[in-house]
Order: structure tokens, then sequence, then C-alpha cells
């Protein structure tokens, strides 16, 4: 049996050595015009996320959840946010914190479990902003229920997540032909979807192993957590287009409210 969260831990460390696309801290310039005001985060691959999401970030209390790597959080800490970076890997925290010690930024950093915020009090935030990552947690209900304990009255949840639809396909396949292959039912999930020798190689080279989510489990779980549903936009990948963009988009932003 895979400790998930462990191995995915490990996996995130391994991709902030090999420099993949969401470990790659943010440029000084970029902070420097988030101080200014000019300032922009993504959820989702490509389409930032609308500033009157957010509303006046000034001094509020903002968590940024399981969003490590150097981006996000030191954005929104320049731009004026108390801001706790919350991820699984210590090396995408770490990009945080090279971040905030280059462009001397204040930044809480907390290694831990998505589905497990027990660390935090009760209503101790403002704003939770969890860009798409929910794929690599198993089990979505927990992480939901403790999002809306730890926010204020009146606090914003903003999430990015990966249309369970595209769990359907043969994606290797897809990066390596161009063509999109149905292949998997749903929901999906590395370790029961993959055959053993294919999960044995996923875990041997150390990727994150990964988990459709229902739209039930998406959107519904915020809602049966208490959370009011306001806000809803698709996006594409970003960079070179893959396959499944001639088709449909891959994912989906939410905004929600706890009454």
């Amino acid at each position: 049996m895979i400790d998930v969260i462990k191995h995915n831990s490990a996996a995130w460390d391994l991709e902030v050595e090999q420099a993949s696309d969401w470990t790659t801290p943010v440029s000084t310039e970029i902070i420097e015009r988030a101080r200014r005001g000019d300032w922009s985060v993504l959820l989702t691959p490509a389409k930032p996320v609308p500033r009157e999401w957010f509303g006046d970030i000034a001094g509020r209390d903002l968590l940024c959840l399981a969003s490590g790597g150097g981006q996000q959080a030191p954005v929104l800490a320049a731009a004026g946010a108390r801001v706790t970076s919350f991820d699984n890997s210590a090396k995408q925290l770490e990009q945080d914190r090279f971040v905030a010690e280059r462009d001397d930024l204040q930044l809480r950093l907390e290694q831990g479990n998505a589905a497990d915020l027990s660390r935090f009090a009760d209503a101790s935030f403002d704003l939770i902003f969890n860009p798409c990552s929910n794929l690599f947690m198993p089990a979505l209900g927990p992480v939901w229920d403790e999002c809306f304990r730890v926010l204020r009255r009146g606090g914003v949840l903003l999430v990015g997540f990966t249309k369970p639809e595209v769990f359907i396909f043969d994606l290797l396949e897809a990066d390596r032909t161009g063509e999109l292959v149905l292949r998997y039912s749903l929901p999906y999930a590395d370790e029961t979807s993959l055959t053993d020798s294919e999960l044995r190689e996923k875990v041997g080279r150390g990727e994150p192993l990964e988990f459709s989510h229902t739209l039930e489990e998406q959107v519904g779980g915020q809602a049966a957590a208490g959370f009011h549903i306001v806000g809803l936009y698709e996006d594409y990948w970003h960079g070179p287009g893959r396959p499944i963009d001639r088709y449909m988009p891959a994912f989906v932003a939410t905004r929600a409210i706890k009454p």
C-alpha cells in the first residue's frame, strides 16, 4: 500500500529539482510590480484570476493552500496580504522562502497535508487560494471541511481543478502521438486504473500520483461543506497546445464564500 501523501511530497521535491513549470520562482521584477499594485496570479494554467475575485487583500490573512513554488504566495504577499504558504513539499516551500528572502517579503511557511489544517484555529483566514493541486489528493471532503473551518464569515475560497473527463484519455499516448485515445473509466486513480507494472514504473520515476474527482466532489463538495459558489470559469493548458485543447477546456476555477 502506497502512502500517497508521503510519496507525493517526495515527488514534488523532485519536480523542484527538475525545474518543472510550477516550481520556478517569479522574478524580482514581478514582485516589484505587485508592490505597485500591478499583479495577477493563476488558479489554472493560463487565465489570470479576475482581480474582483480577491477584493482588497491589503492587510488580509490569506492562506495559499497546496500552492508552494515561489509563484503565487510571494506575489500576494507583495500585494499587501499577510500570507501563509501551506504545501506538502518541503522544496516547494523553499522556493517561496527563496523569493521572500531575496525580495524582503514576510511569508509564513507551513508543511502539511491539505486535509489536516488542525494547526490553524477556527476563523483564521479571510481568503484561501488553492490552485490546481487537488488531483494529487485522494479525498476532497476533508479539504473542503477544513477550508470552511479556518475561514472567517464572509471569507473567500478560490480553487482551480482539473476536469474529471480529462482522465478518461491516455494522456501519455496523446503527448506521443497527438491523438486522444479513450482508455480509462471514471473515477480515475493511478493506484487502481494503471496496471501493476505501469504503477510500479510511475512510482519508480518519482512522479506524483493522481486522482480524478467528480464534479460532485469538486463543486458539490464545497457546497456540502457550507460554501456558496458565486463564480466559475474554464481554462485550457498553457504553453504548446495539448491535443485535448482541440475539444474542450481542461480546467475549472471556482469562487466560493463562507456565509
